[in-house]
């Protein structure tokens, strides 16, 4: 059930070509879209003054989406552990393990970029509303605790933008220039 096509699909991607299952494909394209616009509304509403309302509601908003990512990509672990992988195209062992070592990478930080902010708010008076419920809070009203979680939260954002550029690039790079079909695999 996997890997099989629809006539509609072969025509798109070429007869035989293997591909993800639908799920994994949904929940890539869905998980990636959701960290893009994540990270332009965490970068926008630190820039926010103080106090604004706007950012109050902002602020809420990325810590359920985000809360709502983190759900997605646990789903979508879970789903690569038991839904089949289609293999890899012939590559030089050097770009095999760079295409892992991202993918590994990647996976890290949409686990621990939630996980580093919701400890963030938790060492805060205000903690953490996922779509309006009060979750618990792990910890206390301390700033040095705060601004650690809430810096690695922010590094954990500057390593997954350059993480999504090198995954991106190495999908065009198969796509144009070693023309190995590889980007077909995740097209819905």
């Amino acid at each position: 059930m996997t890997t099989a096509h629809s006539p509609n699909a072969n025509s798109a991607t070429g007869a035989g070509t293997p591909r993800y299952a639908g799920l994994l494909i949904a929940l890539h394209w869905l998980i990636a879209l959701g960290i893009i616009g994540m990270l332009a509304v965490g970068f926008y509403m630190v820039g926010l003054p103080k106090g604004l309302p706007v950012k109050a509601t902002l602020i809420n908003l990325h810590k359920s989406l985000g809360l709502t990512i983190f759900l997605l990509v646990l789903l979508r672990i879970g789903a690569r552990a038991v839904l089949h992988r289609p293999p890899l195209p012939a590559m030089p062992p050097w770009q095999r393990a760079a295409a892992r070592t991202t993918q590994g990478l990647l996976y890290v930080g949409m686990v621990a970029m939630p996980l580093a902010g919701y400890l963030g708010s938790s060492f805060n008076r205000y903690g953490t509303r996922f779509w309006g419920i009060l979750l618990p809070k792990w910890g206390w009203d301390d700033a040095h605790l705060r601004e650690l979680f809430f810096g690695i939260h922010e590094a954990i954002a500057y390593l997954l933008i350059a993480l999504v550029v090198l995954h991106v690039a190495g999908a065009l790079k198969h796509q144009w220039i070693d023309r190995d079909n590889l980007l077909a695999r995740m097209l819905p």
